[in-house]
């Protein structure tokens, strides 16, 4: 995979938060880790990003986009925000705790 070259405060800007769900558990199985990252973030700056914060090496990024859905809140007419999530598969013998922070 192309790494691009990002800087410092843009991989911070990239990875939001890390997905912490039953499904994203079973996936670290897998050597894969789920992030929330910024909707403009491309695969090669994702890649990037998680190499640079957590000295890995990563070998495949998936991406996917939520939309918004509107919901009902007392009454009232609400928008869930419009998300962005990122599968990153590491190397073998690679991990990332994210129960720790950076």
């Amino acid at each position: 995979m192309k790494i691009a070259k990002v800087a410092k405060e843009r991989m911070y800007q990239v990875l939001r938060a890390p997905v912490v769900t039953e499904k994203s558990t079973l996936n670290s199985e897998h050597n894969q880790v789920t992030f929330l990252v910024d909707r403009s973030a491309t695969k090669p700056e994702i890649a990037a990003a998680v190499e640079g914060l957590f000295d890995v090496k990563v070998e495949r990024v998936n991406t996917l986009r939520q939309d918004g859905k509107q919901k009902r809140f007392r009454g009232f007419l609400g928008r869930r925000t419009e998300t962005k999530k990122a599968m990153v598969t590491l190397a073998k013998g690679d991990s990332i705790d994210v129960t720790t922070g950076i």
